[in-house]
């Protein structure tokens, strides 16, 4: 006699199988839905980061273009390279200093600095400034942090 044996399921093995299909699901389903909730998160953080970062860089750049203002007044009426850092010394903003031809100051938000320099050129030279330091640092208080 030849037996075979054959397995058979029944209809509530069909069942069980389309509960663990559809628990599967739901649990995948909420951990998309928790990554897309914490990618949002994200992004709006970083979006408010990267704008405070551009503000910065403006209002840095509006300084700058103030400072070669300045230096053009100062190099129309200057014989040379002495008198012409004496003269600028002279015009800067309160809140910059020159020491060696190097204009440094400061910009800030509250919550993040940039540390600027401008080197002065000599008067024969084609531009007036080059930027030798434009560090981005956060401001955590007593300490400050670069990035």
């Amino acid at each position: 006699m030849n037996r075979r044996s054959a397995i058979s399921l029944g209809p509530g093995a069909s069942s069980l199988i389309l509960i663990f299909v559809v628990l599967a699901m739901a649990v995948l389903s909420m951990l998309s839905l928790m990554t897309a909730r914490n990618n949002l998160k994200f992004s709006e953080r970083s979006a408010v980061v990267i704008e405070s970062v551009y503000k910065l860089n403006e209002v840095a750049e509006e300084r700058h273009a103030e400072i070669d203002r300045l230096l053009a007044a100062c190099a129309a009426e200057a014989s040379d390279d002495v008198e012409y850092l004496a003269a600028v010394e002279a015009v800067l903003p309160e809140d910059m200093e020159i020491w060696e031809g190097e204009i440094s100051w400061s910009e800030s938000d509250g919550t993040r600095m940039l540390d600027l320099a401008l080197q002065v050129l000599p008067l024969d030279s084609t531009a007036r400034t080059v930027w030798v330091r434009h560090n981005l640092m956060a401001e955590t208080g007593d300490e400050e942090w670069d990035w």
